[in-house]
């Protein structure tokens, strides 16, 4: 089995910073999620996630680390994909945590961590960012 490389994107007006690190364990995504088509950006993060559990030792704590102060409709579908392959490796034995981190004084932005968190079964914690 070929080992999985870092992930890591820059963040822009539209679209967060990604930085997916296999070797810690850490995914995190942070920033506005907006881009033009949202599935053709997160397509590769998908197929990298897959990639990425398929390899994960089952004794590894995987932290998944998300900070979105806006997100769009199409972004939220695609979060949604996320989200879930995560709950199937979470009730498949694999480690996993998401912390999604959230400004106080954004009322919308907790609100969508509430409707992600409202259907998943891993351990899911909604903090805000100056638990960061």
């Amino acid at each position: 089995m070929r080992t999985i490389e870092q992930m890591t994107l820059s963040p822009s007006r539209s679209t967060p910073e990604v930085r997916f690190d296999p070797e810690a364990n850490v995914l995190a995504i942070r920033g506005q999620s907006y881009p033009e088509n949202a599935f053709a950006f997160y397509e590769p993060l998908l197929k990298w996630v897959d990639l990425y559990l398929l390899q994960l030792n089952s004794d590894s704590r995987v932290e998944i680390e998300l900070q979105l102060p806006y997100i769009n409709t199409t972004s939220t579908k695609c979060f949604v994909m996320l989200l879930e392959k995560l709950d199937q490796a979470h009730l498949a034995g694999k480690k996993i945590e998401v912390l999604w981190y959230y400004d106080e004084e954004n009322e919308s932005e907790l609100e969508c961590a509430e409707d992600f968190k409202e259907d998943l079964s891993l351990p899911f914690h909604i903090l805000p960012k100056a638990a960061q």
